[in-house]
């Protein structure tokens, strides 16, 4: 099993399949549009530009868990991050990342890489999980590590 056996849905409310984004080296994150930590889809952006030649991609999944900060539609999510952030990646329908109601993808995540948390619960808006080219999530930064630290990591994959 690999991030790759996963599907997610767009906000348009396609299903597509992460076999998609098979040989690239991915960061998987839960989002929200109204919190403190939203600047880093602008973190995101920056690295998903200087490395998306050499196979990076950037998957984000709207949530709205932690304080009510993503109140609005999928919809409304994807285009608040193109519009303030200038987000070109992929943002997809919004999902739960804790609890019963959690996505699968995020279950197999947390199994995978689950940090210091119990469970591997996500403590907040922007965990990011860092995927390699075979689908395999290889490390988990957390909410207020910035996307700048996941550097090393990402070069090394590449």
């Amino acid at each position: 099993m690999s991030v790759h056996s996963f599907q997610a849905i767009t906000p348009a409310n396609q299903v597509q399949s992460l076999e998609t984004y098979a040989g690239k080296v991915l960061i998987i994150a839960n989002t929200a549009s109204e919190c403190g930590l939203t600047p880093q889809y602008g973190e995101l952006q920056k690295l998903y530009d200087e490395y998306k030649d050499r196979g990076l991609t950037i998957l984000a999944f709207p949530c709205n868990q932690f304080g009510g900060q993503e109140p609005g539609t999928s919809e409304q999510a994807e285009e608040f991050c193109k519009l303030n952030y200038g987000v070109k990646f992929p943002v997809f329908a919004k999902v739960e990342v804790n609890g019963p109601e959690t996505t699968p993808l995020f279950q197999y995540l947390k199994q995978k890489q689950p940090g210091d948390q119990p469970e591997g619960e996500i403590q907040w808006n922007f965990t990011k999980f860092v995927v390699d080219r075979s689908g395999a999530p290889v490390a988990r930064f957390e909410p207020k590590e910035s996307p700048e630290s996941m550097r090393s990591v990402i070069e090394g994959l590449l």
